[in-house]
């Protein structure tokens, strides 16, 4: 019932326009930023946004927002963050994870790295249709916005914020984030003048897009 009544939280549309705003921003945001953001009164969007902190949505905290330090630098301010934990709702009550993490450790105790990697291309490929291979970055934005991923442009790539699989990947990391590389691969298509390679931040998912190396020249 606690995650119904997180996500019941995100109804008000104002307060879902603030959640989304943080959760975009990658970073800490402050109440300003968020009111401008959202277009309401800053008082409105401190109240919605404590409320989001209370169900468990953001994590808040407090620093001084000018960088400054010392005397003169102004009182610290409220910042929010996305909350670091998961929230699903199933009616009725499903336990896909626990089937998930029983597959990722029966794969990885018999060696079924090629095969899931095989299989996930395949799932990849037909998730794209009858499409072409990918026609830039912009194009692979929006193929990976549709997945999920959250991903945003960065020094000439695409980043993704959000790892789908993360819950079974914290677990399994080489096994889920091979599978995810091949999904992105097949999603994407090969040949095409973007390519989809491993490169892990945390906190973000495992991969980069990018412009192939033969577009890249």
């Amino acid at each position: 019932m606690e995650d119904i009544d997180a996500i019941a939280v995100l109804q008000d549309p104002v307060r879902r326009r603030l959640y989304e705003y943080v959760v975009a921003q990658g970073r800490e945001v402050g109440r300003n930023e968020a009111a401008e953001a959202a277009g309401v009164a800053r008082t409105l969007a401190a109240h919605h946004l404590d409320k989001l902190t209370g169900a468990g949505l953001l994590e808040s905290g407090s620093r001084r927002l000018s960088g400054r330090s010392g005397p003169g630098a102004g009182r610290p301010a409220k910042v929010y963050t996305r909350a670091r934990g998961e929230r699903s709702v199933s009616l009725p009550a499903r336990d896909y994870r626990t089937a998930a993490e029983l597959l990722a450790e029966a794969a990885e105790e018999a060696g079924l790295d090629a095969g899931l990697c095989a299989a996930a291309r395949r799932r990849g490929e037909a998730l794209r249709g009858p499409a072409g291979p990918c026609g830039g970055l912009e194009e692979a934005v929006e193929a990976l916005a549709a997945r999920g991923y959250e991903p945003y442009l960065e020094d000439g790539a695409v980043r993704m914020g959000n790892c789908p699989f993360h819950a079974v990947a914290e677990s399994f990391p080489p096994l889920v984030c091979g599978m995810n590389l091949a999904l992105l691969e097949g999603l994407l298509g090969e040949g095409g003048p973007v390519r989809a390679r491993m490169d892990a931040r945390p906190g973000e998912c495992c991969v980069v897009v990018e412009a192939s190396k033969n577009n890249a020249d």
